[in-house]
């Protein structure tokens, strides 16, 4: 039994050194763990347009990194932006920072981003020219930089070929008035059809309930005190909200009628980006808002006359249907999690950055924004939901020659473009902040009406008709 088992011992003792070297190798080779300022990225850089001097950073982590105390720096080292405390990027988030407070983006520049020491450069950007309209890194966080539309907070857009090819209007070429003259005045700004009641925003802090005139045109309701419109206020009773977007949800106007507003006239100097809901069932000539949703604080910063022009309301059923992706959770959308809230998900547009945010609205007031996406346009004027043909509108002024972008739910999950419209021949470049499509009921022989309102009131008429396809 000795004899047997010496061998087996002295073979044991040659594998362990030949075998000994190549493990200490491996163990010495073993690569330190990475930081988690490795994962935090300059992912877009805007020098030029309403919002200038931006910087988005964006974590392609899969971990959250707090970057309290970080540094931005432009190609000079005498200026700097430190981020907030308590800032923190969540895996997969993208935050844009205002830095114009600290420094200007030039056109030939630098865009760098430092931890709280100021001296250990994380990432950083050069370019020889002004965006046009955005340096966006594609794909996000570990790609080059290239020109690209402005996506401040959200993921960038890198398709190729500059979008899609411009259509013709998909219906009729021809435009008429739809109001008496000298009826509305000027900032007559967004529009939405509710059966046979189209509801108007006004930029003074007014709302409108306009009725069938009978001759193919719409007038203000002669009852319950709108034949002026009413006043709009914020909750208390305060205030002017500068009305730019209106919607109703599936309970139509009894379930309130939903306002977006920018800032308050009686400060007009600051953003004050809002969805306000008004019960508009009794007879006052002031309505005072039953709800505010405040979403200032989740939307990169604009000028205060750059903030929120559009809302429209897409049902769950839809969503859910299509797939959309909750950007919240990176999972499929589901309602159930959300409790309380109207049934569907509210779409705002920003004017300054010509970005789309889907919010989830609590009925208790809270907010969740399950949706951020470029428009491709610079401004966004109005969203307007089409259920008969489950389409977004995203609709811009004559900033952008009155083009109307289709945006769909894609195999991704998330709204794209599907189509660009240009405006009908038969309609000038006009300032056009509103407009809205009739339901399905009104199709007659193919096509139904849709109608804009001018916000420069031109030639005294702030409404106009047309028609598309169903």
């Amino acid at each position: 039994m000795t004899e047997s088992r010496a061998p087996r011992r002295r073979r044991s003792l040659a594998l362990w050194f030949a075998v000994a070297p190549a493990l200490a190798a491996t163990l010495t080779a073993a690569p330190a763990q990475a930081s988690p300022a490795d994962d935090i990225r300059i992912n877009e850089v805007v020098t030029t347009g309403d919002v200038d001097d931006s910087i988005e950073l964006y974590n392609k982590g899969a971990a959250a990194v707090d970057v309290s105390g970080w540094i931005l720096k432009d190609d000079g080292n005498s200026s700097k932006y430190k981020i907030a405390s308590g800032t923190t990027l969540a895996p997969g988030a993208f935050r844009s920072f205002d830095v114009h407070s600290s420094f200007g983006l030039g056109s030939s520049d630098k865009a760098r981003l430092y931890l709280p020491d100021g001296s250990t450069l994380v990432d950083g950007f050069t370019w020889s020219k002004h965006s046009a309209p955005s340096w966006s890194r594609c794909p996000d966080g570990t790609g080059v930089f290239r020109a690209a539309p402005l996506t401040l907070g959200a993921a960038n857009s890198c398709g190729t070929g500059g979008g899609t090819t411009p259509a013709a209007w998909p219906g009729g070429s021809s435009v008429a008035t739809a109001d008496a003259s000298g009826v509305f005045g000027q900032d007559l700004s967004g529009l939405h059809q509710d059966g046979a009641v189209m509801w108007g925003a006004q930029n003074s802090g007014k709302l409108w309930r306009l009725v069938a005139d009978g001759a193919g045109g719409w007038t203000p309701d002669t009852t319950g005190g709108w034949s002026s419109g009413k006043t709009l206020r914020f909750p208390g009773g305060s205030g002017t909200p500068d009305a730019e977007g209106v919607t109703v949800t599936g309970a139509g106007a009894s379930g309130g009628v939903y306002v977006a507003s920018e800032r308050n006239g009686d400060s007009s100097g600051t953003s004050r980006l809002s969805v306000l809901r008004y019960d508009v069932s009794g007879s006052a000539g002031a309505l005072t808002a039953a709800r505010e949703w405040n979403l200032t604080s989740d939307l990169p910063s604009v000028g205060s006359n750059l903030g929120l022009e559009a809302v429209t309301w897409v049902p769950d059923g839809h969503l859910t249907g299509a797939g959309f992706k909750d950007a919240s959770t990176g999972a499929a959308y589901d309602p159930a999690r959300y409790g309380a809230h109207a049934g569907g998900v509210f779409f705002v547009g920003v004017e300054g950055t010509g970005m789309i945010y889907g919010y989830v609205l609590a009925e208790s007031g809270g907010h969740t924004r399950v949706a951020a996406f470029s428009s491709g346009m610079s401004g966004v004027m109005e969203l307007q939901w089409e259920a008969q043909a489950s389409r977004l509108w995203a609709v811009c002024d004559d900033t952008c020659s009155g083009r109307h972008h289709t945006l769909r739910v894609d195999a991704s999950g998330a709204f794209a473009t599907a189509t660009v419209h240009e405006r009908p021949t038969g309609m000038s470049n006009l300032n056009n902040e509103g407009f809205t499509i009739a339901p399905a009921s009104e199709c007659v022989a193919g096509t139904k009406p849709v109608h804009w309102s001018d916000d420069s009131n031109t030639g005294g008429h702030a409404l106009r008709r047309g028609t598309i396809t169903c």
